[in-house]
């Protein structure tokens, strides 16, 4: 994975980042990494998520979902980061295998997809750490009736991520269901490179190895510098210019399959970072869509973003036809993919040209290693941000606030009051 801070720097962009205040935040980068290293090398919660491509056991990802191998659809019941590292391996790699993610209850979205499956020939895989979110549990318990209903013993297409103990490893344990363990440690939003996020990439018939491979690159390329590291580039220079008026981030990738990539950066950053009046607000695009719909925003609104740009080298491709349409002659011998890249350089150089504050992340290509680079070197900078910042990274109160609220008005209980404080486990 390549970074170009170029068109970040204070010389192209406002706001923007001063050659000599980069260098000077490079030695905070090495107290950081410092840091950082010391959580890694104790398995500190938190920080044990960036040691998942020695710790994740693929072995256990596979035996666990063998028995599904003849499974035509996946449905994926979880939420949160119980769903967006799975749902980004899946729908990032081309796989024959439908997966869905019930990540939501919306009661029609639900009961329309139960009603559009097979659900004899579906594998149901439920993760929750707990085995109490309300969520995941409500929605489970909807699909194991439609199951029972249409004559399906969901016994037989069911196996869980989970805790230790809970309401989901005693039914695992009560109905021998296949079980994974959510690894010890690790946050649901680092999770997407362990048991919750590859078993659907497995099952899809996808190389977790090359995925934990291509993570494991970017685990080696961690180092004090932010010079020597494409992650600690990429979370160093977005904190720069977050303290310098860049707010917003508007994450934009120039390929299609990873749109969802864009929603699991979006909670990655906006989960971990947003705390104490700090940290910036994700933003998701798709190039070349959003040329159409945002860049206007981003080129001549408020000097309050930077945009990330994910481009891709390698792709397979497809020409366009000729045809004798007037004023269309220089898409003549061309293809969709040169096209796309052309809408990149053109996005790239129009927020240059009005300075707005962009970073280029460049992938070999979507396959396994690229996609398990780009999802450990984000982490990677996430975390580094946060020790910038100096937030708690990997704790999210106001969302546990809302998860507590939300159990109290199903209860009939008042709500409650904003300034109650909550345990986070």
């Amino acid at each position: 994975m390549y970074v170009d801070l170029g068109n970040a720097l204070a010389e192209a962009a406002t706001p923007g980042v001063p050659e000599d205040a980069l260098e000077r935040l490079d030695d905070r980068v090495a107290d950081a990494h410092d840091r950082i290293a010391r959580g890694m090398d104790t398995e500190e919660f938190g920080y044990a998520a960036l040691n998942l491509p020695e710790t994740a056991d693929a072995d256990a990802v596979r035996e666990a979902v063998e028995p599904f191998a003849d499974s035509d659809v996946l449905l994926n019941v979880g939420i949160g980061g119980s769903a967006l590292g799975a749902a980004t391996l899946v729908d990032a790699l081309d796989s024959e295998l439908d997966a869905y993610f019930l990540d939501n209850v919306d009661p029609e979205h639900v009961t329309r997809l139960l009603e559009s499956v097979d659900l004899e020939n579906v594998a149901v895989n439920v993760v929750s750490r707990s085995g109490t979110t309300a969520e995941t549990i409500a929605n489970f318990l909807v699909v194991r009736e439609a199951m029972d209903d249409a004559g399906v013993d969901w016994t037989e297409r069911t196996f869980v991520t989970t805790g230790p103990e809970g309401n989901l490893r005693e039914l695992a344990a009560e109905h021998d269901l296949p079980a994974l363990d959510v690894p010890e440690g690790v946050p649901g939003r680092f999770s997407a490179l362990s048991t919750v996020g590859l078993p659907a990439a497995a099952l899809a018939g996808h190389d977790v190895d090359e995925i934990l491979a291509g993570a494991r690159e970017g685990m080696e390329s961690l180092s004090s510098s932010l010079y020597d590291c494409p992650a600690y580039a990429y979370g160093a220079t977005a904190y720069a210019l977050d303290v310098r008026g860049a707010g917003v981030n508007a994450m934009m990738p120039y390929a299609e399959s990873l749109e969802t990539f864009a929603e699991w950066f979006a909670q990655l950053w906006a989960e971990s970072l947003g705390k104490d009046g700090l940290g910036q607000t994700p933003a998701r695009a798709l190039g070349a869509t959003d040329q159409h719909s945002q860049l206007q925003l981003y080129r001549a609104g408020p000097r309050d973003k930077m945009v990330t740009l994910v481009g891709v080298d390698e792709r397979e491709d497809r020409a366009i036809p000729e045809t004798d349409l007037a004023g269309i002659d220089y898409l003549a011998g061309g293809s969709l993919g040169e096209l796309l890249d052309a809408e990149f350089a053109a996005t790239e150089a129009s927020l240059a040209a009005s300075g707005v504050p962009n970073v280029r992340v460049q992938l070999d290509a979507v396959d396994e290693r690229s996609l398990g680079r780009l999802l450990y070197d984000m982490e990677a900078a996430c975390v580094l941000a946060g020790e910038l910042y100096d937030v708690e990274t990997f704790t999210q109160p106001a969302v546990e606030w809302g998860k507590e609220a939300a159990r109290g008005l199903l209860r009939g209980e008042e709500a409650l009051d904003e300034k109650t404080e909550l345990v986070v486990e």
